[in-house]
């Protein structure tokens, strides 16, 4: 296993071991620069009108844009400056598949696009993320290991 490809199997692991994905139970594959996350879609995550709320798609598409940046990043843990979500189709059963890709990498600020697709693959949402390099560094006491 490479360096880099050792970074990317701890952030899986970091990624999986958040409490939050205790209750979304997503799935993740990170590499280079770029990164996929899919998440059954439940009933629970309905809104009044029986198809998933906005969050669960910000949520695929921003953690796949996240750890695509953060793959290239090896010392800290980046953050999410900022992020713009297109919602093109609702989705109300099977998972919804996020893929994500870093567009650009400078020393400050790294840029993902997203696109999430349905069970189908039919489109149904896109974003573009701007993340920066935190003073955080990675480590195992953030799951890091």
């Amino acid at each position: 296993m490479t360096d880099r490809s050792a970074h990317h199997r701890k952030l899986e692991r970091m990624y999986l071991g958040a409490p939050i994905n205790r209750y979304f139970q997503p799935r993740i594959e990170i590499g280079d620069g770029r990164a996929a996350v899919s998440i059954p879609i439940r009933e629970e995550f309905f809104h009044a009108a029986h198809a998933a709320h906005g969050a669960i798609y910000f949520k695929a598409l921003d953690d796949a844009a996240f750890f695509a940046a953060n793959s290239l990043v090896e010392d800290t843990f980046v953050l999410t400056v900022s992020f713009n979500i297109h919602l093109t189709r609702p989705i109300s059963s099977g998972e919804i598949r996020a893929t994500a890709e870093v567009v650009h990498n400078s020393r400050r600020l790294l840029i993902a696009e997203a696109v999430a697709v349905d069970s189908e693959g039919r489109e149904v949402a896109r974003g573009t993320g701007m993340f920066m390099r935190s003073d955080t560094p990675l480590s195992p006491d953030l799951g890091y290991a």
